[in-house]
């Protein structure tokens, strides 16, 4: 079972650790197998590609392509305001509704800013 990560795809995160330590970007992907994140504009490296002819007219043109590379969740943290800021989740009471119309009370987890205490 993999586990739960805390940045989600969308999120603006800022790089702590590594050759672009101080980067800011949003995050592309979420490699949750292998505990990675793409961050759009981070860790990019050159990749090198052949032609492909395969397919007709559907195939690629070779070069140096510049492409974003994974990067590990633990060197980036959620950036909040002016500032990063840890993540944590707190279960707050909400009221569902059945589809026969009645109601009744269940849980909803949200992730919060363990700076501020709000909802990110």
């Amino acid at each position: 079972m993999t586990k739960k990560l805390k940045i989600k795809k969308g999120d603006t995160v800022k790089v702590i650790a590594g050759k672009d330590k101080g980067a800011e970007g949003k995050v592309i992907s979420v490699l949750r197998e292998q505990d990675r994140v793409i961050v759009e504009g981070v860790n990019r490296i050159k990749k090198h590609t052949k032609v492909v002819n395969a397919g007709g007219r559907a195939g690629t043109t070779g070069g140096i392509i510049t492409a974003e590379a994974p990067i590990h969740v633990s060197n980036v943290m959620l950036v909040e305001g002016d500032g990063v800021t840890r993540v944590g989740y707190r279960r707050d009471e909400v009221t569902k509704r059945r589809p026969d119309g009645s109601t009744y009370t269940g849980h909803r987890s949200v992730r919060i800013s363990r700076k501020t205490g709000e909802e990110i």
